[in-house]
């Protein structure tokens, strides 16, 4: 008979002779098991570890030691009160009694600015790497590398740190919950790429070839040779570019201090600073000192007729259109100015709105006031309807037009033409003028950068005044007829044919026109591009449909269409759009709740 003493004892003995009998056909059963490093395991993509365990090499990179992982340079706020009180005291009359041109000026202006800004800042290097994670803080790296030593400070530094892991966690999550409740998406989705992964940058354009960039500079710049006859005789004539009298007729525009400061303090910080040098920090924090002599800078480039030539500069950022790029055409051009150029170019643009007669094309739905994407979809659907539900034997063509680089193909003489047909001032026409001419423009591409060429045609696309141009340049393309109509945003052109009694011919005549239209103001129709829609909801008759023709090439006629961020379908519904919206929420659905 046993004790319960005994029991006990015989108990543990019974369970460590089981663990010590265990631990050997343990290890023969997993005695092909490869040991993998703890190093391994955090940096290979398995969800689990026995997707790999069967492995006998591994071949991973060590990005955490990669010399090529970036060093972020960053400015304190402690640099800003010092450049501000160094640019109260700046003498802005020596640069001004230098000289009377507005080049000079400027030049002296935005190198001073930029000279004081490297010396009164204070610039920290903080290092990232791949694998970190979004809550990682300095302390918190501080307190990893106390866990050295002896027991005892091991295990208190141990504690401070999951501590500190644990806080960590914490704010960021109430920094994410903040960003929701305030409805800051663009933070709020940041935050989520982040922790998820999604979508993260590739490096693949920081291994191209040296001679891309001055293949794509040459490519973006082809359009002068075949626009510079066109321009010449254009500005030959009395209303071309011209350096002559610009007294002024029409509205006289100044711009005023108050415009500039408000301007400076709603630049986007985030935005590079572009050629310019001064970064929109900068300028958003010392709005009040730099207002007074970029005021003056910018009235007196205006009363001139001439842009500063720094201030015409533009690095071209070339973005795939593709995930994988095969051709020249597969990357789209985006211009990188002067982040002050933009403030200037924004005033310009308020000012040639507010200028424009509300009865100008009606059908142009861009940069109008009280019209949106929504107006000019409506409209398209309003107007088909109506014709639809007319008699029964009514149908619509609707032929959505394609231009091949639109904004690169405007000839600076043309535009002038029209914009003082449009009742703006010949001073501010040609300042319009100035900015397109003699733009000196480079492509970078990754760390690559290459040589200027000197662009005198189109307009830079990503500038703020270039869709609003474009749409004054187009504003005479209106349908002929009252079967036809011509609906257009910006760059987004939409013909419709309002057909009855199978009779197409206004339709196709329209067509014609629009093509004559295009070659004699220098733009290029991108047939492949341009697509054919028909709604027919007659089911009684066949219909024997034309197929339009465009530079004697046939247009694919489709069934869907996705316009303006709309998907419009030859029946008019809305199971096409609503399904690819249902699609695209839960992505970011999936993605939040990674």
């Amino acid at each position: 008979m046993y004790s319960q003493f005994d029991v006990f004892n015989f108990g543990s003995e019974l369970a460590e002779t089981r663990r010590e009998a265990a631990a050997p056909n343990r290890l023969r059963v997993r005695a092909h098991r490869t040991p993998l490093p703890s190093i391994l395991l955090a940096n290979v993509q398995a969800k689990f570890q026995r997707d790999i365990r069967d492995c006998n090499l591994l071949c991973f990179t060590e990005t955490w030691l990669n010399p090529a992982v970036p060093d972020h340079a960053i400015q304190p706020a402690q640099s800003v009160p010092a450049l501000q009180d160094v640019l109260d005291d700046a003498d802005w009359d020596m640069f001004r009694n230098s000289s009377d041109d507005v080049n000079v000026f400027t030049e002296a202006v935005v190198g001073f600015i930029g000279k004081l800004a490297d010396d009164t800042a204070q610039k920290m290097t903080i290092r990232t790497f791949p694998n970190q994670k979004p809550w990682i803080s300095h302390r918190r790296l501080q307190l990893a590398g106390l866990v050295s030593g002896d027991m005892d400070p091991y295990k208190a530094a141990s504690y401070n740190v999951r501590k500190a892991v644990k806080e960590a966690k914490q704010r960021y999550g109430r920094k994410l919950e903040s960003q929701l409740q305030q409805s800051d998406s663009r933070s709020l989705w940041q935050g989520l790429r982040t922790i998820t992964d999604y979508k993260a940058p590739t490096s693949g354009m920081m291994n191209v070839d040296v001679t891309l960039a001055d293949e794509l500079n040459t490519f973006y710049a082809r359009f002068e040779a075949a626009a510079k006859d066109a321009n010449d005789a254009n500005a030959s004539g009395a209303n071309g570019c011209r350096q002559e009298d610009t007294a002024s007729t029409g509205n006289t525009f100044i711009i005023s201090e108050h415009d500039v400061r408000r301007a400076f303090k709603r630049v986007n910080t985030r935005k590079a600073a572009g050629p310019g040098g001064i970064s929109g920090r900068i300028l958003r924090a010392c709005a009040d000192q730099l207002a007074p002599v970029f005021t003056e800078i910018f009235n007196l480039s205006l009363s001139q007729s001439v842009i500063p030539t720094c201030f015409k500069e533009s690095i071209i950022v070339p973005v795939p259109k593709k995930p994988h790029p095969a051709s020249l055409n597969d990357y789209r051009p985006v211009a990188l100015t002067s982040v002050v150029m933009k403030c200037f170019k924004r005033l310009v643009k308020d000012f040639i709105i507010s200028s424009l007669s509300d009865t100008l094309d009606p059908l142009q739905f861009a940069y109008r006031p009280n019209r949106s994407t929504d107006d000019a979809i409506s409209h398209l659907l309003h107007t088909s309807l109506t014709h639809l539900d007319t008699r029964g034997g009514n149908y619509v063509k609707m032929l959505f037009i394609d231009y091949s680089s639109a904004f690169n193909t405007i000839i600076p003489s043309t535009l002038t033409t029209k914009l003082e047909h449009l009742g703006l001032s010949s001073s501010l026409c040609q300042w319009i003028c100035n900015f397109l001419t003699g733009r000196p423009q480079a492509v970078r591409m990754g760390r690559h950068l290459s040589t200027s060429l000197t662009l005198s045609t189109g307009a830079p696309q990503g500038c703020v005044l270039s869709p609003l141009l474009y749409s004054l340049y187009t504003y005479d393309c209106v349908a002929t007829t009252s079967s036809t109509t011509i609906i257009k945003f910006a760059d987004d052109t939409v013909v419709v044919g309002l057909i009855s009694d199978n009779n197409e011919t206004a339709y196709l005549k329209e067509i014609r026109n629009l093509e004559s239209w295009c070659q004699r103001n220098n733009l290029l129709l991108n047939v492949s591009k341009t697509k054919e829609l028909i709604v027919d909801f007659s089911t009684k008759q066949e219909r024997n449909y034309q197929t339009p023709i465009i530079n004697e090439s046939p247009v694919e006629r489709v069934n869907s269409f996705k316009y303006l961020g709309v998907h419009i379908t030859q029946d008019l519904s809305w199971f096409c759009h609503i399904n690819t919206m249902v699609k695209k929420a839960l992505q970011r659905f999936t993605i939040s709740d990674a």
